[in-house]
């Protein structure tokens, strides 16, 4: 082959293989999951001046302080703080095919980089950190440095304008596992309904692994893994979630 036609091949070529490279990046995104515990609903914002003009900012009443999780498992790669300015305390986590999100505001980063990081898992707590007017979670997905028009399960958010959006991160279809503890050692009491005034029903052993089909709320109880009004159903009964650890705090199955 000359070497006029070697040229002529390797320039209509090279923009191809460089177009299947980023379609195959893109084709592996992670399902990204809205930031949030399960079945928490809040309101997704963009705007054209937003800065990088793809991201999103999410509200809810009084979410100073509410948990912000993974919204895919990966590895921390930043975890900053830029002061008063820009995105405050920020993390950065890496999903791998070039894909990374970055979460900004924050009052209080509960990661540090190089830690493997699981989806749902709790990785910071909104704040207004940085350059803020109000509490608020500053929300990021990237492809190779380069900010991505968001999609949550699959299906790309609203732009440009406000819309509500409720979490299926760990929601889970078949139940989540997780494992019961108490300060004491003693055995939790399984209820028949989601408080300590329903009839017992059996109990379950400390540092036992359980399998949750459903949550609901009910009586709010204090026990080792923090005060909380969730319940968790295992098998034809219920324990306090604050009896049982699951690596996140909220909802990791659905609705009883």
């Amino acid at each position: 082959m000359s070497r006029a036609r070697r040229a002529l091949v390797t320039t209509l070529v090279a923009p191809l293989i460089g177009l299947a490279l980023v379609q195959g990046e893109a084709a592996a995104a992670p399902n990204f999951q809205l930031p949030f515990p399960c079945n928490q609903v809040w309101e997704g914002q963009t705007r054209t001046n937003h800065s990088p003009a793809n991201s999103v900012d999410f509200n809810r009443a009084n979410d100073d302080g509410d948990p912000v999780v993974a919204s895919a498992g990966g590895t921390v790669t930043r975890v900053a703080n830029e002061g008063s300015t820009s995105y405050g305390r920020w993390i950065e986590i890496d999903h791998g095919a070039g894909w990374r999100t970055r979460y900004a505001h924050l009052s209080v980063q509960r990661v540090s980089v190089g830690q493997s990081v699981r989806i749902g898992q709790r990785i910071g707590d909104v704040g207004t950190t940085g350059g803020s007017s109000g509490p608020h979670l500053h929300y990021e997905q990237r492809l190779n440095g380069a900010d991505q028009k968001i999609k949550f399960n699959g299906t790309q958010i609203f732009y440009w304008g406000s819309r509500s959006y409720t979490s299926r991160n760990s929601c889970g279809t078949s139940g989540a596992t997780g494992t019961i503890g108490t300060d004491s050692g003693a055995s939790v009491t399984i209820r028949s309904g989601p408080g300590t005034t329903y009839a017992a029903v059996g109990s379950v052993a400390n540092g036992a692994s359980v399998t949750i089909s459903c949550q609901t709320t009910g009586q709010t109880v204090t026990g080792k893994y923090g005060t909380t009004n969730l319940w968790d159903k295992i098998g034809s009964g219920y324990v306090s979630d604050a009896y049982v650890y699951t690596g996140s705090d909220g909802r990791v199955a659905p609705n009883c």
